[in-house]
């Protein structure tokens, strides 16, 4: 029976309005739709790092002063690269290509022309084999040459223009099969792929919420409810992180069907309290009394989920810290959807209670009736079980010092890629047969404009050719390699000069230079000639080998500078997109960790205030840490990896399973000071039938994305939806388990004095 304390007034006054809120919503939920959808992607791997870190400050610096215009390789594969055939292919390449607008492109081929006005193919072939630049940077090989193309554009929608002119130019020129390579046809992808992965798991989720509700239910009128509450609930908690300023990226694509999955979950525990009518009860009167019995239990829930999803703002990752607060305000939003916009919709649409159309459940009727007595049988089996696998699990993730090391992290670009791709394909290949896109920049930043001065660029040679020499560096060009390379083409050897009049003579012209060549005002600073970069490329671009590349980099600095009065009071330092991107790994287990710790801390501050007893508060985390150790304990066996996506599993699952922990304490407490089977059966008569089909359209929902061609999201749709299963599991079996021995411990103690 409905009560008369402010809550309740409350729930009252918004019944009685249900006409006015119906009509803000009829205008708001349009505005909110356009919104959400003119928010735009992002899906470079360089944008995981916040603004705030240090790094990424740097190399924003840096780029400003060294603007890096994005660039892809186009590789020609042939027997014989210097054959007339093949020379004729990249010819035609290049020409087609310079008719597309914001697109430069440039092979070896022009290099050496224009050093050699007239030379045939033989002359050319020997002065490329004459050293060994060309190969280092990857523009010939044994069986390729490559046609670099620079990209003159701003913003995906030029971009995107661009590569699609380039490949129609390829198409047209009918140059053959080219192998396509770079960080803009990467981006790209990703950026399509991450947009569609939610998308294509809608049509799924919602085939799913028709069958499932119409089983359930039995009513349109139910169905219709549930998805214009949803549909709003969504549509408005997007639309707030749009407002927000956020961006969709490879994470916060994940913001959508989490709020879905979220919201549903809380609908169905409303109606399910809703079509429990009791006989002789007039309608509105307990619509009234369902409402305010859900009320605690859905506030507290969406309560608990929004702190644990808010505590990812503690990441050192943009995206998974906007997803979090994304994620985070749009179950506050979702909340006043459920408890305004839904139950106006119950009473005008005239949503049939089980007194007129009888819910389906007579499987769960006959397994419920079973849960008491088998899990008080096995409550050792049950309850022990579980925490041995959370304990495996634990071991798992974190490893055992000195016995088993912890997950391994994967930040690889090809890890983001789907294998069945020609991007993916192109990119192995250039790795296995070229080289490794892994690129360092080296900032030097004098304290003087003395950046064209002979004895700085002396100093700054030995320095650049200390860091080539290292191991695993591939190539290191700097502002002295054009000097090099036209020294070479001119007869006179690689080598620059070492003594300090004969380097001042080959550097003589190097400001007239700068004027006239623009790839080498990419290596100096013309405007303050205080700032010189190094481009390095190294292989092994996991977090080990960029920290050995670094230190390397260092100890050559230190030694260039010692022996260099020039450089005295120069600064150097490591930036770029490889940095980022190995921050990115290194960032990821402690973002695991510190949301894990954070989310459990905050779940479990609300279960204190909710709950009275100090048992329960540790017995309702049970089923969600068994299902989140379980998923990556069955996720390392299998040989997974964490990543970018993976890694927001372990808030995504305590945020959202402690919904069905919430409300089956709950109901428990309407039996106080009853047996634990008469609780256990009431709950499970109340709750149980809700949490059981909330929780199978949640997973249903998740594993909508493992037909993503996006493999991080793939991933984390089956390791989400299999958690759901688990905690369900666990709900069921883990849960009444530990609350048998706990009410038989009590049991057992003296009383008190």
């Amino acid at each position: 029976m409905p009560g008369n304390d402010r809550a309740t007034r409350a729930l009252a006054r918004v019944v009685r309005w249900r006409g006015a809120f119906l009509a803000v919503y009829a205008l708001l939920v349009p505005v909110a739709a356009v919104v959400a959808a003119r928010i735009p992607s992002e899906g470079a791997i360089d944008r995981l790092i916040v603004p705030s870190d240090p790094d990424y400050a740097a190399t924003r610096a840096f780029q400003r002063i060294f603007p890096e215009t994005p660039q892809v390789l186009l590789l020609l594969e042939s027997e014989d690269p210097w054959s007339r055939q093949a020379v004729a292919r990249v010819d035609a390449a290049e020409g087609a290509l310079r008719g597309v607008p914001h697109v430069g492109a440039f092979s070896v081929l022009d290099v050496l022309r224009r050093a050699r006005p007239g030379a045939g193919l033989d002359e050319l072939r020997r002065v490329a084999a004459g050293t060994d630049f060309f190969r280092r940077q990857g523009l010939v090989g044994d069986r390729f040459m490559t046609v670099m193309v620079g990209l003159d554009v701003r913003g995906p929608a030029e971009r995107d223009a661009a590569l699609a002119a380039v490949d129609a130019a390829l198409a047209g020129a009918r140059v053959g099969p080219v192998r396509r390579v770079g960080a803009p046809y990467v981006t790209s992808w990703l950026e399509r792929q991450s947009s569609a992965a939610s998308a294509r798991s809608f049509p799924i989720f919602a085939v799913l919420l028709v069958g499932i509700a119409l089983f359930l239910y039995r009513s349109w009128r139910a169905l219709l409810a549930l998805v214009l509450a949803l549909g709003a609930a969504v549509a408005l908690g997007v639309a707030a992180g749009g407002l927000l300023g956020f961006t969709f990226t490879i994470v916060s694509v994940l913001v959508p069907l989490t709020l879905l999955v979220t919201t549903l979950a809380t609908l169905v525990y409303l109606h399910s309290r809703f079509v429990d009518q009791p006989p002789g009860v007039p309608l509105r009167e307990h619509h009234l009394a369902a409402l305010r019995n859900k009320l605690l239990p859905v506030t507290a829930s969406t309560l608990a989920a929004a702190l644990g999803f808010a505590a990812l703002a503690v990441s050192r990752i943009r995206p998974i810290r906007e997803m979090g607060l994304w994620t985070a305000a749009g179950l506050v939003v979702s909340w006043v959807v459920c408890l305004t916009l839904f139950p106006a919709l119950q009473l005008v649409l005239k949503t049939p209670t089980g007194q007129s159309v009888r819910v389906r459940g007579r499987l769960y009727d006959r397994v419920a009736d079973a849960l008491p007595g088998l899990t008080f049988r096995h409550r050792w089996t049950l309850a022990g079980g579980a925490l041995a696998v959370c304990a495996a699990g634990l071991v798992a993730v974190f490893g055992v010092p000195g016995a088993v090391r912890g997950m391994s992290v994967g930040v690889d670009t090809l890890a983001y890629l789907d294998p069945s791709t020609a991007i993916h394909r192109d990119l192995a290949w250039f790795r296995e047969h070229v080289m490794d896109l892994n690129v360092a920049r080296v900032w030097i930043h004098l304290p003087a404009p003395a950046a064209t001065d002979p004895e700085v660029l002396r100093a700054v040679d030995r320095f650049q050719s200390a860091v080539e020499a290292a191991p695993d560096v591939t190539a290191a060009i700097g502002p002295t390699t054009p000097l090099r390379l036209r020294r070479y083409l001119a007869g006179q050897g690689e080598a620059l000069p070492a003594d300090a009049d004969g380097f001042a003579s080959a550097a003589a012209d190097l400001e007239q230079l700068l004027l006239t060549e623009p790839d080498l005002r990419g290596f100096i600073d013309v405007k303050g000639l205080a700032d010189l970069q190094l481009t390095v490329l190294f292989r092994n671009g996991d977090a080990a080998g960029y920290q050995a590349m670094a230190g390397r980099v260092a100890a050559a600095w230190q030694a260039a500078r010692a022996g260099a009065p020039a450089l005295a009071g120069a600064e150097m330092r490591v930036v770029g997109e490889s940095l980022l991107q190995t921050k990115v790994g290194a960032s990821l287990v402690p973002t695991l960790a510190e949301s894990f710790t954070l989310t459990v801390v905050l779940i479990f501050a609300v279960f204190l205030v909710l709950f009275r007893s100090g048992v329960e508060r540790l017995l309702a985390m049970i089923p969600s840490l068994f299902a989140l150790l379980a998923t990556f304990l069955g996720m390392r066996l299998l040989g997974g990896s964490l990543n970018v996506a993976t890694i927001i599993i372990a808030t995504t699952v305590l945020g959202t399973t402690e919904n069905d922990q919430i409300h089956f304490f709950h109901h428990m407490h309407e039996r106080a000071g009853a047996g634990v089977e008469e609780r256990l059966r009431h709950t499970l008569r109340v709750s149980g039938r809700a949490i059981a089909f909330a929780t199978l359209i949640n997973a249903a929902g998740f594993l909508g994305l493992a037909v993503s061609s996006f493999p991080p999201l793939r991933q984390f749709g089956i390791m989400a939806s299999a958690a759901f299963l688990l905690a369900l599991l666990a709900d069921f079996t883990a849960l009444p388990a530990s609350l048998w021995i706990a009410a038989r411990w009590r049991a057992r103690r003296p009383p008190a004095p």
